[in-house]
């Protein structure tokens, strides 16, 4: 009985003396190319369509257990059904979407907008932002832009 005990007594001592693993803090970068239309034709009865790109990438991930989150912001209209580019007092509406075929408007969660969701993997994500500009717009000629922030949350 004795033995037993005292060899109880010992592997508890050992586990305890073993030092776990520091969990690393997670870091994450992000790098964006933006959504470049182009030239909008005002009698065009198409669409302007165009992408651009999130690229995230989390280090110090424990695979699986990391979630992360992209949302888009509203962008200067402060609305994300239609957002708009601005010529001065101009706009234009135009959106952002998760999917090509542009039924799921990228923002933050709100307002029936969706926001791209995942697991961190310590590898590279690049997401892929389809644009997309109604036709039948009225506007002069001249340079439309906006200004989006991407927000990560992890």
């Amino acid at each position: 009985m004795m033995q037993r005990w005292t060899l109880g007594l010992c592997f508890c001592i050992v586990g305890l003396a073993i030092p776990t693993p520091a969990q690393a803090a997670l870091n994450c970068t992000v790098s964006t190319v933006g959504v470049a239309f182009g030239a909008y034709d005002v009698f065009s009865s198409s669409p302007l369509a165009s992408t651009g790109s999130v690229t995230v990438r989390c280090t110090g991930a424990q695979p699986g257990l990391n979630p992360i989150s992209v949302s888009l912001s509203s962008g200067n209209s402060g609305s994300f059904q239609p957002r708009k580019l601005f010529r001065g007092f101009e706009t234009l509406d135009y959106n952002l979407y998760l999917d090509p075929g542009n039924t799921q408007i990228w923002g933050n969660g709100t307002g029936g907008t969706l926001r791209y969701t995942s697991v961190s993997s310590n590898r590279p994500i690049t997401l892929t932002i389809f644009g997309r500009i109604p036709p039948g717009q009225d506007i002069s000629a001249g340079i439309y832009s906006d200004t989006i922030v991407v927000t990560v949350d992890f």
